[in-house]
């Protein structure tokens, strides 16, 4: 036999398809006798404990030694039995499957006599289909033959006798190729000549000439290494037709299957892994979980992966402080011992390795697991001593009076490490506090009440510091430590304090100057120092009062007045300071508030001043009168309002009826007054004890009266005062005005119109002279206002103003054409001459180039230096030389004057 490698053993059945060939003696009218049994070898590999069996046909059974039995009568063999057999282990993790097949001995099913025998059960009629291909001697598949039946009708059946057992081709293998698998063979070959064929996937179709096949022999090969994780299996079909193409065989199925190789590496899904798990923790805590995949098949040996710790770092307190599950990758610890204070990170190497981990076979991998030692809170905070010192100023507040330091070895800036301080003795007033440092955890000792040294000089605090977290349970130590602080009060110079502040004093106004109201003396808290006090005036602003210096008197230099606006709500405030003289001074202040009891000083006043009443008593109506009074209750209303005796037109004239305690009215006693204004007195007196009275004028206007109780206008103007003679001339006056407006009106407007309409001293039709026409044209716009100033200069270049036409320029540019400027024109001109002139001119200036971007004026009557037109002189009358004239008539009407002019001159 060919030498083989000795593979590692694996669970499994020893063949993936069994052959039974049943023989005939066993069979009595082609039954199986029930009970007769064939074993199947399963391999256990020492791995398995129990397996157990099932048959996917209910007429066949496994039993635990894999012997394969018959349960029912089998009646008919003419054609094969095919099922598979299931094989599971006793946790159901894994899963092996095989396919058995029962032919009748003899059959034409059995071996051909080339045929390979895979294994050592021929006896029992057992052959199966090897996990390894003997190249040289390559298997040979027969197509089946065609079963004729006869039958009554003369009709002919065909049946299938048999069905291929798979192909098994390892992977990775190294040639050469290509590789002769197994040989197609149909009968009919010794009798005509036969042409194979393959169809299917690795074929005719993608992927393409995996396998071929010879036509004339029929051997089938791979033609390169196949790779079971790109492609587990292929499904063929064998054809065999004459050299016609006729279909001599009918298909036969191949299955192909690439038996694993161990070729891939476990993979894990990170290279480094991250975990953590709480310190102090007791073995078999889980901490994390490491994963790797391999590509191989996982039903074999090949693609199960096995885990296990190459190293730990660091090896405290012991090198295997955690442990792996080989079959699952979980990391748990398995030793006690784990603090973060010592360790807070531990580097543990993973190695997963397949062949279920055998060192000698399999492959390997590794990654990196940090496993994170989390705190809790183990260790509890300790003060750094026990006692800690401290002073502070009395009265001062919000100062740090002691640092107390503490040490915690748990994480920072966490609830098992942050301190919590509490006082729990020595402050029973609640003068200090203690807030805890978020940076460095130290408590800072902080008065919040202020303290008296006079009071007490010293106060000693009991402190206890924990953390926010409660502590660990089965911690030997004390949650907490505690600490004495000693804290000294210093003496400073307070200021004077004035007992009753502010003082209150009731007086009555009115009180003269140089009263004294009371004594504000003020107190020094210092009571063992002796120390003078002075007072002085801080505010006053009526400037009614003076304080002694020495003794704190306070006396009245003005009379005080409940009415003046330096009362507020009938009370007085100044202010005063008392100051010692300690080093340095100290200045208390303090206020002294005068309650002002009101007396009758002030006497009412009528209000209102003024009223408006009609002429006749029906019509209109009273006037409402009250009266203001400074003063306050009772010295104030209700009111008396009376009208006096003298003169006697008043009580002749009007009458005052009371409304009530504040309120009067006043109205015409008679029928008519003629309108005017009236001054009417009217006594008003007050509630006060003794009353006061004052006699008020009310200033009455009596108007005349529409029938709505109003007064006219005309008679609101003769109650202003002014008589009908006054009126009349004011009316006469805007009258006059009005005519004089209006007369110059219309005179500027006759000016404007003879301005207008003023002949010509010359008909128009005779003037010669230029005259100018207003259009209102403003110009282009804001883009006609920025004119290039450049323009109006002499320009550095002439030619521009050299290629000009002559007799045109613009009043910008200097002339510089020595020679006339006017167009050449013929001896006798034409009339048309003057506008065929002007038309050059105007196309020259549109066609200029260097024109500026605003308007300009064309001059066509420059004559330049040296004109050949001789002196206007030569136009005297006693000229010796004629020249006619007459075509200034045909110039139309403007050139009709020099017609007339110089037309008849040689009558003259």
């Amino acid at each position: 036999g060919n030498a083989q490698t000795i593979a590692p053993c694996r669970p499994g059945f020893s063949q993936s398809f069994y052959t039974v060939f049943v023989p005939r003696g066993v069979l009595q009218g082609l039954n199986i006798h029930k009970g007769k049994s064939l074993q199947l070898k399963f391999e256990t590999c020492q791995q398995i404990e129990e397996v157990s069996f099932e048959s996917s046909d209910p007429k066949f059974s496994v039993r635990p030694d894999g012997s394969l039995y018959a349960e029912q009568h089998v009646t008919n063999l003419t054609e094969p039995i095919q099922f598979m057999v299931t094989a599971r282990d006793s946790a159901g993790k894994y899963i092996w499957e095989t396919t058995v097949k029962l032919a009748l001995a003899g059959h034409l099913l059995s071996p051909p006599v080339n045929q390979v025998r895979t294994n050592d059960f021929a006896g029992d009629g057992i052959y199966g289909g090897s996990s390894h291909n003997h190249y040289q001697n390559p298997r040979l598949i027969t197509f089946p033959r065609q079963h004729q039946r006869g039958s009554s009708n003369g009709l002919r059946r065909q049946k299938r006798d048999w069905v291929i057992p798979p192909i098994n081709v390892p992977e990775n293998s190294r040639g050469p190729f290509p590789q002769v698998l197994v040989r197609i063979r149909s009968d009919q070959d010794k009798e005509i000549e036969i042409r194979y064929s393959i169809t299917g996937a690795g074929a005719d179709q993608p992927p393409n000439d995996v396998y071929i096949i010879d036509p004339v022999t029929g051997k089938m090969s791979v033609t390169k290494p196949l790779d079971r994780e790109e492609r587990a299996s292929y499904h063929l079909r064998a054809h065999a037709v004459d050299i016609n193409g006729n279909q001599m065989e009918p298909p036969i199925d191949l299955y192909i299957y690439v038996i694993d190789m161990n070729d891939n590496r476990p993979e894990f899904k990170n290279q480094v892994y991250n975990g953590s798990v709480a310190e102090m923790s007791k073995p078999g805590t889980s901490v994390m979980q490491v994963t790797a995949f391999d590509a191989d098949d996982s039903t074999t040996a090949n693609g199960l992966v096995h885990y296990r710790i190459l190293s730990q770092t660091p090896h405290i307190p012991i090198p295997n402080m955690f442990t792996i599950n080989g079959a699952t990758g979980e990391i748990s610890t398995i030793a006690t011992g784990i603090d973060r204070e010592k360790v807070s990170q531990y580097t543990i190497i993973v190695q997963a390795t397949d062949m279920e981990g055998s060192l000698n076979f399999g492959l390997s991998n590794t990654a990196t697991a940090l496993i994170s030692i989390t705190d809790i809170n183990d260790n509890p905070p300790e003060l750094d001593s026990k006692t800690f010192q401290g002073e502070v100023p009395e009265n001062a507040v919000g100062v740090v009076v002691a640092n107390l330091t503490v040490r915690d070895k748990d994480q920072p800036h966490t609830p098992n490490w942050n301190a919590v301080y509490r006082i729990t003795g020595g402050d029973a007033m609640g003068h200090f506090a203690i807030r805890t440092d978020e940076v460095t955890n130290d408590g800072k000792v902080i008065v919040v009440k202020p303290v008296d040294y006079e009071r007490n000089d010293a106060f000693t605090l009991m402190v206890v510091v924990s953390n926010q977290a409660h502590l660990a349970s089965g911690i030997p130590s004390s949650p907490s430590s505690s600490a004495a602080v000693s804290i000294k009060v210093l003496d400073v110079n307070e200021a004077p304090v004035f007992p009753s502040n502010p003082k209150i004093i009731r007086f009555e106004e009115g009180v003269p100057a140089d009263t004294t109201l009371a004594t504000f003396a003020a107190l020094d808290p210092d009571r063992f120092i002796q120390q003078t006090i002075r007072y002085s005036k801080l505010s006053d602003p009526a400037n009614w009062l003076k304080i002694n210096r020495t003794n704190g008197r306070i006396t009245t230099t003005a009379v005080l007045d409940r009415e003046s606006p330096y009362m507020k709500k009938n009370v007085y405030e100044a202010t005063f300071l008392a100051v010692d003289n300690g080093s340095p001074p100290a200045t208390g202040t303090g206020t002294v508030q005068i309650y002002l009891i009101d007396v009758n000083d002030n006497v009412p006043v009528l209000v209102p001043q003024e009223a408006l009443v009609c002429e006749r008593s029906r019509h209109g109506y009273p006037v409402n009168i009250t009266a203001s009074d400074l003063d306050s209750e009772p010295n104030a209303g209700p009111y008396v309002f009376e009208l006096p005796s003298y003169p006697s037109s008043a009580r002749r004239n009007w009458t005052i009826s009371r409304l009530n305690g504040n309120y009067a009215q006043l109205k015409l006693r008679i029928p008519y007054l003629e309108a005017g204004m009236y001054r009417v007195p009217i006594l008003v007196s007050d509630s006060g004890n003794p009353p006061l009275s004052n006699t008020s004028v009310l200033k009455v206007k009596v108007c005349p009266c529409d029938e709505n109780g109003d007064c006219t206008v005309l008679g609101a103007v003769t109650v202003a005062g002014l008589g009908t003679g006054a009126i009349i001339t004011i009316l006469i006056c805007i009258i006059i005005l009005l005519s004089m407006v209006l007369f110059f009106v219309v005179w500027v407007k006759r000016r404007e119109k003879e301005r207008q309409t003023k002949p010509l001293l010359i008909d128009p039709e005779d003037d010669v002279r230029d005259n100018i026409l207003k259009y209102d044209e403003e110009g282009g716009g804001e883009e006609d206002q920025d004119y290039d100033l450049s323009q109006l200069q002499q320009p550095e270049s002439l030619d521009h103003i050299m290629s000009k036409p002559a007799g045109v320029r613009r009043v910008d540019e200097r002339p510089v054409i020595l020679e006339s400027q006017y167009p050449v024109r013929p001896t006798v001109p034409h009339p048309g001459d003057i506008g065929e002139f002007i038309i050059d001119g105007l196309r020259a200036a549109d066609n200029d180039p260097t024109a500026p971007p605003y308007d300009s004026l064309l001059v066509f009557d420059y004559e330049g230096s040296g004109s050949t037109a001789g002196s206007v002189s030569s136009l005297d009358s006693s000229s010796s030389g004629e020249q006619d004239y007459d075509y200034l008539n045909d110039w139309g009407p403007r050139f009709k004057k020099l017609a007339d002019l110089y037309g008849g001159g040689g009558e003259d």
